[in-house]
C-alpha cells in the first residue's frame, strides 16, 4: 500500500515536481547573491533617525527606506513623476545602484509561484508541495522498511545501482524536502486566506498635528530605534501636512507625527504575521542565505527523484507478469494468491490461472499481501508461494501472515512451495504458511506440496492432484518463459584442481568481436557489455535448455569482461558445457543483479569467507578496492598446489594493499585445515574487527556456509552478540548455493 502510495503521485506528477523545484533551486542562490552583493547593516552602526536625515538629502522626495531580508537597504524614491529604487551602502551613504530584479529572475520567480497561469497555476503549485510532502514521508517509510527499521536509516542502501542513489539521495534531501514542502502548503492556504498570514492586521491610523514638520533627523521616535532593527520607514506624502511617518521593526508598527516627532500609536505583531514571517523565510531562505542554498540543493534531487523512481518503476513493470481475465476479489470463486521475491512464481501462477479459467472457474489471482478481510463468493484458496533467504517470507508475502490474524471466514486452502532442495530450509516459508493456515481453522483441500527448482513436471503432477479435489479436470502444462539472452564469447580459461578431482576453470568472457581487431574495435568491444558489479550473477542456458544455471561474478563492467569461477558437477548439464568451451567459442546468457550481496562503502573491515569456486565474487570486491578498504580474505581449497584459486592475483594485491590479509586453507595437505579452522584460529583479530564494525560477506557451498556460520556464531557469542544480530544489521551476508 505505501508503495503504491509513493509510485502513483511520483509518477503522475513528476514533470510538476521536477520544474517546481529546478526554479525553486535557481530561487534559492538569490538571497546568497544579494547577501554578498551590497554592504549590509552592523548592529550599532546608526540609528534610524541619523541614517534618513543623510538619506533625504540626496533625493527630491523620499517614499520609503527599507531594509531586505538579506541586510541590504533599498531607497524608494521620486524625481519628479519618475520613480526609482537604489541600494544604498549603509556606512558611506553612496548609492551601490539601482534595485531591480533581473527580468528572468523575475520570470523564474512567476514560474515557480503561478506556472504562469495565475490563481490556476497557485493550486497546481500548492498541490504539488502537498505531494512532495506524500512522496517524502511514504519514501522515508519505505526506506525504513528495506533497511530495518527506522533505526537503520542511516545504514548503507543495498540493491540496483538506482535503487541505491535514489535512496542515498532520498537520506540526504529528506529534511529539506520536509520543510520545503510543508512551508510550501502554508503559503499555499495562506495566499487563499485559508489560514490567516497577518497582512489584514489594522495598523495605527491617526493623522499628525499638522504643524511644520521637523527634519527626519530630528524626530525622536526615531533617534533610539538601531537602523539594523529597520525593516521599513514610509516617508509623509509632501503634499499633506497630516500625514504620518510609519516605522515597521520586528516588534510591530508605529505612526509618528512628522512635526513633533511623537508616536502616535503602535500596533504589535500579531502571531499570525509572526508565523508567516518565519514560514516565509524557512522556504525562501531569504534572511538565512546557508538555509536557502541547501533547500536549493536538496530541491536539485527531485528531477533525479523523477528520473530514479520512473526507471525502478518500468524495471518492476517489466519484470511483472500480467494475469489475463483476471475476476474482481469480491465476485471470484478461486483465490490464487503469489508469494514469490523476484517475480518467477507468478508465471506458474498464470499458467495456472489460465487452466483455471479454461475450466470455468473464477479466479482472482493477487500478491500474499494484499490478502482481504473476507471474499464474499470465494469457495477456495490457492497458495504458490517460494521461501526467501534463510526461510524467510518473499517480498510478496511479507505482511501476509499478519494479514491472516484478522481474516474472517477459513476456506478450503491448498498451499504449493517453490523451492531448491539444495538448501536447508527448502520450502521453509511455505510449511509456515501452511501451520498457520492450520492452526486458523483452514481445511486443506490437499496437503503442502513442494516444488524443486521450479519443475514443470512436479507442477503438473500437483495440477492432476489439485484438479481431483476440485473435481475438474486441470492440465498445468507450463512453460518458463525464454529469458532474453546475449551472446558471449570465451576469451581465456584457467583450470584448475584436476589432480585433487576437483576440476574448476576461471573463464573470462567478452561480447563477440566481429570483424575488425583493432583497438577501437575491442574498445567498441568492451563499450558494448551490459552494466553488471561484481556478485551479481550471470545466467547461462547450456544448448538445449530453458532453465539457466547461476553463477557469481567476479568482474564488473568496468574491467571490461565477464568472469566467473565453474566447478564441474557429476552429471552438470551447465557446468559441463562450459568446461569443454573452447576460447572463441560462446555462450548465451543474461544479467541477474545480485544487491543482496555487495560490500557497502564504509571503510569499517571487509571480511571475505568462501571456498572453492566461491571465491569468484570476494575476489571481484578485491580487485574493486582501490581505495584500499582493510580486506581480509579466509579461503578454502583442497591442494596449493592444484587448486589454488587466483595466486597469482591475490598476491599482487596483497603487494598493492587491495587485499590486507589472505588466510588460505587447504583439506588435502598434511594436518589439512578447512576455512571454518581457520576462522576459529583468528578469532581474537576478527573479535576486534566485529567490534569496529566490520561486514562478512560468506560465499560457497551449502555445507561450508554452516560450518562458517556456526563459526562466526561462537566468536560473537563471546561479544554478547549473535547472527541473528548481525544478519539485521546487514553485517553478515550469504551467497549460498
Amino acid at each position: 500500500m505505501v508503495r503504491q502510495i509513493h509510485s502513483l503521485p511520483g509518477l503522475v506528477a513528476g514533470l510538476l515536481l521536477a520544474l517546481v523545484a529546478i526554479t525553486g533551486a535557481f530561487l534559492a542562490i538569490e538571497p546568497a547573491r544579494e547577501r554578498f552583493s551590497a554592504p549590509v547593516v552592523e548592529a550599532g552602526d546608526i540609528d534610524v533617525a541619523t541614517f534618513a536625515g543623510l538619506i533625504q538629502s540626496q533625493y527630491p522626495e523620499i517614499d520609503k527606506i527599507r531594509q531586505t531580508p538579506s541586510g541590504s537597504i533599498v531607497v524608494t524614491f521620486f524625481d519628479g513623476e519618475k520613480a526609482g529604487a537604489n541600494i544604498v551602502d549603509p556606512h558611506s551613504f553612496k548609492v551601490l545602484g539601482p534595485h531591480a530584479p533581473a527580468g528572468f529572475t523575475r520570470f523564474v520567480t512567476n514560474l515557480h509561484r503561478t506556472l504562469l497561469m495565475g490563481d490556476a497555476g497557485r493550486i497546481a503549485v500548492g498541490i504539488g508541495a502537498a505531494l512532495m510532502l506524500l512522496l517524502t514521508i511514504s519514501g522515508t517509510m519505505l526506506l525504513a522498511a528495506r533497511l530495518g527499521g527506522y533505526r537503520a536509516l542511516l545504514r548503507p542502501a543495498r540493491g540496483t545501482p538506482v535503487q541505491k542513489w535514489h535512496a542515498d539521495l532520498g537520506r540526504l534531501a529528506m529534511i529539506g524536502l520536509l520543510v520545503t514542502s510543508l512551508s510550501g502548503i502554508y503559503l499555499s492556504l495562506s495566499t487563499f486566506e485559508i489560514l490567516p498570514d497577518g497582512s489584514n492586521q489594522s495598523a495605527p491610523t491617526a493623522s499628525g498635528s499638522g504643524g511644520p514638520r521637523l527634519a527626519v533627523q530630528e524626530i525622536g521616535a526615531l533617534k533610539g530605534i538601531d537602523l539594523k532593527d529597520l525593516r521599513e520607514l514610509t516617508f509623509p506624502y509632501s503634499a499633506d501636512l497630516t500625514d504620518t511617518y510609519t516605522l515597521t521593526t520586528g516588534e510591530g508598527v508605529t505612526q509618528i507625527d512628522a512635526a513633533t516627532g511623537e508616536a502616535l500609536g503602535f500596533e504589535p505583531h500579531g502571531a499570525a504575521r509572526r508565523i508567516h514571517e518565519m514560514i516565509y523565510m524557512l522556504h525562501t531562505g531569504q534572511g538565512l542565505w546557508p538555509l536557502a542554498l541547501l533547500l536549493g540543493l536538496c530541491a536539485l534531487a527531485v528531477p533525479f527523484f523523477a528520473f530514479t523512481g520512473g526507471l525502478i518503476w518500468w524495471q518492476r513493470q517489466k519484470a511483472s507478469v500480467r494475469i489475463p481475465r483476471n475476476a474482481s476479489a469480491g465476485a471470484a470463486e478461486t483465490i490464487l494468491l503469489v508469494g514469490t521475491e523476484g517475480n518467477s512464481t507468478w508465471g506458474f501462477a498464470a499458467t495456472l490461472h489460465a487452466a483455471l479459467v479454461k475450466s470455468g472457474q473464477s479466479v482472482h489471482a493477487a500478491p500474499m499481501n494484499a490478502l482481504a478481510k473476507s471474499y464474499p463468493n470465494a469457495r477456495r484458496m490457492i497458495i504458490l508461494t517460494a521461501t526467501y533467504g534463510d526461510g524467510d517470507a518473499p517480498a510478496s508475502a511479507k505482511s501476509f501472515l499478519a494479514r491472516l490474524e484478522t481474516f474472517a471466514k477459513p476456506l478450503p486452502v491448498a498451499v504449493l512451495g517453490f523451492g531448491d532442495r539444495a538448501f536447508p530450509k527448502f520450502c521453509r516459508y511455505a510449511e509456515a504458511v501452511g501451520a498457520a493456515l492450520e492452526a486458523k481453522g483452514f481445511p486443506a483441500m490437499l496437503g503442502l506440496h513442494r516444488i524443486d527448482r521450479q519443475s514443470a513436471q512436479d507442477f503438473a503432477a500437483w495440477g492432476r492432484l489439485l484438479g481431483a479435489a476440485m473435481g475438474i479436470d486441470l492440465t498445468l502444462n507450463h512453460v518458463a518463459a525464454r529469458p532474453a539472452t546475449r551472446s558471449f564469447a570465451l576469451e581465456t580459461r584457467t583450470d584448475y584442481g584436476a589432480d585433487v578431482q576437483a576440476a574448476t576453470a576461471i573463464q573470462r568472457f567478452t561480447v563477440p568481436q566481429e570483424g575488425s581487431r583493432n583497438g577501437f574495435a575491442r574498445f567498441f568491444r568492451r563499450s558494448r557489455l551490459p552494466a553488471f558489479e561484481a556478485g551479481d550473477l550471470v545466467g547461462i542456458l547450456p544448448p538445449g535448455s530453458h532453465v539457466p544455471r547461476f553463477y557469481s561474478l567476479a568482474s564488473s563492467r568496468k574491467d571490461g569482461f565477464l568472469e566467473i569461477c565453474v566447478r564441474k558437477q557429476p552429471g552438470g548439464l551447465c557446468s559441463g558445457f562450459l568446461h569443454d568451451l573452447k576460447p572463441g567459442e560462446r555462450i548465451n546468457a543474461f544479467i541477474r543483479p545480485n544487491p543482496a550481496f555487495r560490500p557497502s562503502r564504509a571503510r569499517t573491515p571487509l571480511i571475505l569467507v568462501g571456498a572453492g569456486a566461491g571465491i569468484a565474487p570476494l575476489m571481484g570486491f578485491i580487485r574493486q578496492n582501490a581505495g584500499c578498504r582493510p580486506v581480509h580474505l579466509y579461503w578454502g581449497g583442497r591442494s596449493p598446489k592444484s587448486d589454488f584459486l587466483y595466486e597469482n592475483e591475490l598476491a599482487q594485491c596483497l603487494r598493492d594493499r587491495r587485499l590486507t590479509a589472505l588466510h588460505a586453507a587447504f583439506s588435502r595437505t598434511s594436518g589439512g585445515r578447512y576455512v571454518q579452522s581457520e576462522i576459529l584460529a583468528n578469532a581474537t583479530p576478527i573479535t576486534e574487527m566485529i567490534g569496529q564494525g566490520a561486514e562478512i560477506m560468506v560465499c560457497g557451498g551449502r555445507d561450508m556456509g554452516q560450518e562458517v556460520a556456526r563459526a562466526v556464531n561462537a566468536i560473537l557469542g563471546k561479544l554478547g552478540s549473535d547472527l541473528s544480530t548481525l544478519r539485521q544489521e546487514g553485517r553478515y551476508c550469504e551467497d549460498i548455493y
